[in-house]
């Protein structure tokens, strides 16, 4: 076993450990709250939580078996129904995160009739639109028989690249542009607004102290920077962990063109990298998520049976999840 192989299998490990841990963990927020799951966009991410605990449990150990053997794990029925899986969930995935920009997109630019623009039954129509186009790749590859074992990225793979990232990447790129750069500029018109009643503020206030000013203009700067911050994340993310992959794939349609096996395992764990990292980026890091997972932890810790409703998270919660700028800003 070489260096860059063993490097790989133990980053396979690692993310596959944290993809399982942290969507299990927003699952069990869901679970655990009624607030949580009482809003629109909770659909989108038990969708895309769903989809990442299925490819950290079926796609990443194949994947890992395949690294660590240099060859084929099973048979090809099992390549056949991995490589079904794997496209599915990505597509499912990906779907799901456009998903939630546009919900954003709708929030923050339609606060007023955002309830009724997004409702419930919109999510769950949305939710189904991803997993029929999620299936039709699927099935398409099964039926044509397009699915097999790739040895450049030591993973069951499909065998129509161009269809698969140029419908469904290049889509939900699309649509994350789109959703989220709407979302900042409207953004950053709530910031200079406010930057300048507080300018007008501070003026009036004569006898301020200089420090206290200082501090009101630093604090505006943050939250202009803030929004630009986490809108980067949303779309960098998305573009990191998934760009590699793409460009590989659609190299290879090149005639005398070589992926080396490391880079295209490369790749392949860096579009895995994504799984890991959507707890954090979309849920986890959030307030309201962090107080339901440390009061079931803090349930568990002292072994009692209060009900989730001690630890309320309705103060932090609003009845439009995130309807008003704060929630980008």
């Amino acid at each position: 076993m070489t260096i860059p192989e063993f490097l790989l299998e133990v980053s396979i490990v690692i993310v596959a450990v944290v993809s399982l841990l942290g969507n299990l963990s927003v699952l069990l927020c869901f679970t655990q709250s009624a607030e949580l799951r009482s809003h629109t966009p909770g659909l989108f991410m038990l969708n895309l939580c769903f989809s990442n605990v299925l490819l950290a449990v079926v796609n990443m150990p194949s994947t890992f078996l395949s690294v660590a053997e240099s060859a084929k794990p099973f048979g090809q029925l099992f390549c056949q129904t991995v490589s079904f899986a794997e496209t599915f969930l990505t597509t499912n995935a990906m779907l799901s995160m456009a998903a939630l920009s546009m919900d954003r997109w709708v929030a923050v630019v339609f606060p007023l009739s955002y309830s009724s623009k997004m409702r419930y039954r919109d999510a769950l129509l949305i939710v189904a639109y991803s997993w029929m186009h999620s299936l039709s790749f699927s099935l398409t590859q099964l039926l044509m028989d397009w699915g097999g074992y790739s040895h450049t990225y030591a993973s069951p793979s499909t065998t129509f690249p161009g269809l698969f990232h140029l419908s469904t990447f290049g889509l939900c790129l699309f649509i994350l542009c789109f959703g989220y750069l709407k979302v900042l500029r409207v953004a950053r018109s709530h910031c200079k607004r406010i930057d300048v009643i507080t300018v007008q503020t501070l003026l009036l206030l004569v006898d301020l102290h200089p420090s206290v000013k200082d501090r009101c203009l630093a604090q505006q700067k943050k939250r202009r920077q803030r929004a630009t911050k986490k809108i980067c994340v949303f779309i960098g993310t998305f573009i990191i962990c998934f760009s590699p992959y793409v460009i590989t794939r659609l190299l290879e349609l090149l005639p005398h063109m070589h992926i080396p096996r490391c880079v295209g395992i490369a790749t392949k764990c860096l579009s895995y990298a994504k799984a890991s990292s959507d707890p954090f980026v979309y849920c986890l890091l959030r307030q309201q998520y962090r107080k339901v997972l440390v009061s079931v932890i803090n349930r568990v810790l002292r072994k009692d049976h209060y009900p989730l409703s001690a630890y309320s998270t309705s103060s932090t919660l609003d009845t439009t999840d995130n309807i008003y700028i704060t929630r980008i800003t």
